[in-house]
């Protein structure tokens, strides 16, 4: 039963991204990670120029977004409509970043995908993830996407470990999940649809769908 939390139909509503036609191939959703670059390059050709322009070498950028100074955004990257891109910003390529998205001040974007209303608005670092519709990161949370032993992740379901092949993954939030202030999501983190996560929390492994997530597994559903 863990298991099927895990995949992507059962954490994301995939009229929200402009990766559909990516992620309905998967699965489970962290499949999509190695090949977020190459969809970008072809995504970005195919954008119609009445609604983005071009800005330096495979950025794509929509005419309604918000771009303040003093950031950083490499290729590939889409930055959707009505996003904010806040001044601090660092966007180091591989990005999709979705319509009505916030990316602030001191954040950095790595390898991504963000939904459409996605916030990581203050001092959060999110790479090798994917965040669903309306998920938020709070203040200086982030994600950790590498083992410090430099072994394949796997994801903890329950009493299982599910293999995904992969040295850098860091973690699949669910629609509407909402995770607290300084916390770290650790290396196979995926937290289902409309969960929450206390600040200052360390987490690992599967958060199921509609449960508060307090501190070392500790979880209790949503009311």
């Amino acid at each position: 039963m863990e298991q099927m939390e895990l995949r992507t139909a059962n954490l994301y509503d995939l009229t929200h991204t402009a990766a559909r036609p990516l992620l309905e191939k998967t699965e489970y959703p962290w499949e999509a990670l190695p090949k977020i670059g190459g969809f970008i390059r072809e995504l970005g050709k195919a954008l119609p120029p009445e609604e983005y322009e071009q800005r330096g070498d495979e950025v794509w950028v929509a005419k309604s977004a918000k771009i303040y100074p003093n950031n950083y955004i490499a290729g590939p990257a889409i930055i959707g409509p009505e996003t904010e891109v806040r001044p601090g910003a660092f966007i180091r390529g591989n990005a999709l970043v979705g319509a009505h998205c916030v990316v602030g001040n001191s954040t950095e974007l790595k390898n991504v995908i963000l939904f459409d209303n996605v916030q990581v608005p203050h001092y959060n670092y999110v790479g090798d993830s994917i965040l669903g519709f309306k998920s938020h990161m709070g203040a200086g949370a982030v994600t950790s996407n590498v083992k410090q032993d430099k072994t394949l992740v796997t994801v903890a379901a329950g009493f299982r470990r599910v293999e995904t092949g992969l040295k850098k993954f860091g973690a699949m939030l669910g629609d509407n999940v909402e995770v607290g202030c300084n916390s770290v999501l650790n290396p196979g983190t995926v937290i289902g649809r409309g969960s929450r996560v206390y600040p200052l929390s360390m987490v690992r492994g599967l958060v199921p769908a509609g449960m508060i997530y307090k501190r070392d597994r500790d979880m209790v559903p949503l009311k």
